[in-house]
């Protein structure tokens, strides 16, 4: 999807939240028009997408964000207020450095500074806040429907195919090169089992129905990879 595609889209979701509307359509015709009453929301999407554009990206860039906002569209039904949702995603990963480990608080602290200046209510900021900050865990509480939502749109990737599994793998792998490749492969390792052991991937019916058996396929099989290699 071209960029100035992206920006539209998130200048969609942002009028929607700010007018109050939850409207898309109405929020769409707004953006059209102009920029509606408040900040320019279009300086705040070109900000956000140089942020996904850094060159130290490989996996975290645009085509993942584009990749969550599409499964959010999917997952749209389950969620209690999909634009908030969508607005986290834009945020979730917005601050990333692969050697840092206090990326999602960077970007939380970052949504809780831009948004009430580009307008947006102090709850929805807070609730935008607290769905980046959860995708530290990906551990959704019973009943977040939002948080549900935002997580399985960012774990849909290992539910991928074969060939879209493997540029994961290769992206995250790039986005780490600093790492010793036995220091890789070690960490990665942890990183699969722990989520080869949790109950469930998936916490929406649809990512339990479509995704769970697939991702832990594809878990499994990297995981049995990364032994061959250090065994």
């Amino acid at each position: 999807m071209p960029v100035p595609d992206l920006r539209s889209r998130f200048v969609t979701t942002l009028l929607a939240l700010r007018e109050g509307t939850g409207k898309a359509g109405e929020a769409r015709e707004a953006g059209e028009a102009g920029r509606g009453e408040g900040p320019d929301p279009y300086a705040y999407a070109d900000r956000l997408l140089a942020r996904w554009a850094e060159p130290q990206r490989r996996y975290h860039t645009t085509d993942h964000l584009l990749a969550v906002l599409d499964h959010i569209d999917t997952l749209a039904e389950y969620a209690d207020d999909p634009d908030v949702v969508r607005l986290a995603a834009w945020f979730h990963d917005a601050v990333y450095q692969p050697d840092r480990s206090e990326n999602e608080e960077r970007s939380a602290r970052l949504a809780e500074r831009a948004l009430p200046e580009a307008g947006l209510s102090d709850d929805r900021t807070r609730e935008v806040a607290r769905l980046v900050r959860l995708t530290t865990t990906h551990a959704a509480a019973p009943g977040d429907r939002d948080g549900a939502v935002l997580c399985d749109a960012d774990l849909a990737v290992l539910a991928g195919g074969p060939e879209a599994y493997a540029a994961y793998t290769t992206a995250v792998r790039e986005e780490y090169g600093f790492v010793p490749d036995d220091a890789f492969r070690t960490g990665r390792a942890a990183v699969l089992e722990q989520l080869l052991g949790l109950p469930a991937l998936f916490r929406t019916p649809y990512g339990a129905r479509e995704w769970e058996a697939r991702a832990r396929a594809n878990l499994a099989d990297e995981l049995r990879g990364l032994t061959r290699l250090t065994s």
